[in-house]
């Protein structure tokens, strides 16, 4: 049996690599072939990200994941490659904006999280994983979204701290109060001493 190899942001390493210079001028310049390929490239990492910050608000994940597609492809002639940022980064920021209005427009009641798929050797390994899986989803929708924002873009899509202050529109500092901020709540929310 043959095993993707995974990241711990669950994408594998083939998919993390961004678009190629042709590739990505092609979709600035309105080609839907390499824009259907845009879109293939990053979506499993962009619906990762809609899905975290979305933990409390599951039913808008579907439309705000389409939505941020949407204003990256209206964006992207205007997406300089030669700039600050990655492709990847870019598009992560576009999402990450999106949640944090659609969270910012209505302020929801906390759900309970869904037990994630899980693949483990043995049934006690596999249970005990999808417990810790959901209480790690359930004290991360309890952070505010400015905190969770941070957690997600650092923790799981592996973006420096200057990737998400970029994205964030932060100062440097300002996110790494609120990364630090936010561990310690974590791990006040599941009983560990820091």
């Amino acid at each position: 049996m043959i095993t993707e190899k995974r990241t711990r942001s669950g994408v594998s390493p083939d998919e993390q690599g961004e678009l190629d210079d042709l590739t990505v001028a092609r979709a600035r310049a309105g080609d839907e072939a390499a824009r259907a390929a845009l879109v293939d490239r990053y979506q499993r990492r962009l619906y990762a990200l809609v899905a975290r910050m979305m933990v409390s608000r599951r039913e808008l994940i579907d439309d705000l994941a389409q939505e941020s597609f949407v204003k990256v492809l209206r964006a992207l002639p205007h997406f300089d490659p030669m700039g600050p940022a990655r492709l990847s980064s870019w598009i992560l920021t576009v999402a990450t904006r999106t949640c944090l209005d659609a969270l910012k427009a209505k302020r929801p009641a906390v759900e309970s999280i869904p037990e994630a798929l899980a693949s483990a050797s043995n049934p006690e390994q596999e249970t005990a994983e999808r417990q810790m899986e959901r209480r790690v989803q359930e004290a991360m929708s309890r952070l505010p979204e400015e905190m969770r924002a941070v957690v997600i873009l650092r923790a799981y899509h592996d973006l420096d701290y200057d990737e998400i202050a970029a994205a964030l529109g932060l100062e440097l500092g300002t996110v790494k109060s609120r990364l630090g901020r936010a561990r310690v709540a974590l791990r006040q929310a599941l009983g560990e001493t820091p």
